[in-house]
């Protein structure tokens, strides 16, 4: 089986052609006219996933009811020390104003290596009772693993999705989420100290909350041994999840 992601496109206004119409495939031609083609809806009908979701979905797992945050796949991805009761998020840098409004969500999309420089000077973060561990991903994404007692993922983003609007406050889903909300904002806090200055990346916007998932592997499910070949950190996180060898890619 061979899926696609993000295939579709719109009418070019000279041609009424999409760019799956007007580019020449001839080996994915080949391969239509010798199978079946179909349409894939992971959540169904009028829902756009997320990556995590929708990949859960294809190997078999209910998106519906295997709620993973983004953080914890990234983690996992990573490679950190992410351990059952931890909880993992996913930070963005970006830029802010002297007003403190977000003005570019993604800091220019600065390159890995400045994102490998910036998490280094955020292992100055110290919140009393709680291990923090922050790990670049790719250009302007990180991720960030806390350990201590107490603390629940039920926590809202900070990113507000766009520009010119101040980060969002961290809200708790229930009570015993509270201790995270503090311990993120303490983390929050310290990083725009450290960061003030730099530019153009002189804030974190924190997301994706989530804990050490842990679901049942594919070969308990499907009696596979498989394999997920990936370069993302992301996608090698949810090929952990669900029990896949995720050999190192160049």
């Amino acid at each position: 089986m061979l899926v696609i992601d993000g295939l579709g496109g719109l009418p070019h206004p000279d041609t009424g052609r999409s760019e799956l119409e007007t580019a020449m495939l001839p080996n994915l031609d080949a391969l239509c006219a010798r199978g079946s083609t179909g349409l894939i809806s992971p959540l169904g009908p009028g829902f756009t996933p997320g990556s995590g979701p929708a990949h859960l979905a294809l190997f078999g797992y209910d998106p519906w009811t295997t709620t993973i945050g983004r953080g914890a796949l990234s983690g996992l991805g990573l490679g950190l020390d992410f351990q059952p009761g931890d909880v993992a998020a996913r930070l963005n840098f970006c830029t802010v104003d002297d007003d403190g409004r977000v003005t570019d969500r993604r800091a220019g999309r600065i390159p890995t290596e400045v994102c490998v420089e910036l998490c280094t000077m955020l292992k100055r973060v110290s919140i009393s009772g709680v291990e923090v561990t922050v790990a670049p991903e790719m250009e302007y994404r990180a991720a960030a693993i806390f350990r201590g007692e107490g603390l629940g993922d039920g926590v809202t983003d900070s990113d507000p999705q766009v520009t010119d609007q101040p980060s969002l406050p961290l809200q708790a889903a229930t009570a015993a989420d509270k201790r995270m909300v503090e311990v993120a904002d303490e983390f929050l806090e310290q990083a725009g100290r450290i960061l003030a200055g730099q530019s153009p990346a002189n804030m974190v916007l924190i997301r994706g909350f989530g804990r050490y998932p842990e679901l049942p592997s594919m070969q308990d499910v499907y009696g596979l041994t498989p394999v997920g070949i990936a370069g993302y950190p992301m996608y090698r996180g949810i090929a952990s999840v669900v029990g896949m060898d995720t050999p190192e890619t160049d």
